[in-house]
């Protein structure tokens, strides 16, 4: 089955932000949704279900630490992000305490702020799924756990950074990933180091996975790589 992409609500009252926020996020490819108080937020999360969440702390009507108790009470596991422009230490603790995932002080940067989500994404990841250790994208087959890896039923022999590029590529068939983003995913290169790693580890990927076959990482130019199962 296809993964679907990571949705996450972001509450803040300030227009501006919200849009800036939700631009940044949809270039991940992530679902987005916007509320801009604390009764709104609670409408949409429920509608919504929301993978995380990113919660200002000051809102029109509610306190965002009000806010959360409500999002924990139908959805205890669901990640959030508080967004303040307070920076004392006590307001950061108060956040945590009640159950907060995260914490950003304004001003900040967008990439900070997409890093910190990602990291909650991944911990939720971790703690909820992949029970099922196989993924499958056509003719080509991992076992996540004996991390052995098939094309037509032979054998594909890999080494670990190989083996870590394709499987993000096999947990996202047909999205078009950007090489900040592999880099980020497989060598923890947060919107820097060198893109030129990436397109060396593609090229050996492509010479073990694709020769003899028809192609499967397929190139887009200016925009990245995506893996598609062959025609």
């Amino acid at each position: 089955m296809q993964p679907t992409s990571p949705r996450i609500l972001v509450v803040d009252d300030e227009n501006t932000l919200s849009e800036l926020l939700s631009m940044a996020l949809r270039y991940e490819g992530w679902e987005v949704r916007t509320a801009p108080d604390g009764r709104e937020a609670l409408q949409v999360a429920r509608g919504f279900r929301p993978d995380a969440v990113v919660l200002d702390m000051m809102l029109p009507d509610m306190d965002g630490l009000d806010v959360l108790r409500r999002l924990r009470a139908e959805r205890p596991d669901v990640p959030v992000l508080f967004l303040t422009a307070r920076d004392a230490v006590e307001d950061r603790v108060a956040g945590l305490t009640a159950g907060g995932d995260d914490y950003v002080t304004k001003p900040f940067s967008l990439e900070e702020l997409v890093a910190r989500l990602r990291g909650l994404l991944r911990r939720l990841h971790r703690a909820t799924a992949p029970e099922e250790a196989v993924l499958v994208v056509g003719d080509l087959v991992m076992n996540e756990d004996s991390r052995e890896v098939t094309r037509g039923g032979h054998e594909v022999r890999l080494t670990a950074t190989e083996f870590e590029l394709l499987r993000f590529f096999m947990r996202n068939p047909r999205r078009v990933l950007s090489k900040a983003q592999i880099l980020d995913r497989v060598w923890n290169y947060d919107f820097g180091g060198q893109v030129n790693v990436v397109e060396l580890y593609v090229s050996y990927l492509r010479r073990k996975i694709d020769t003899g076959h028809p192609p499967m990482i397929h190139t887009m130019r200016g925009a990245g790589y995506v893996l598609r199962p062959a025609v």
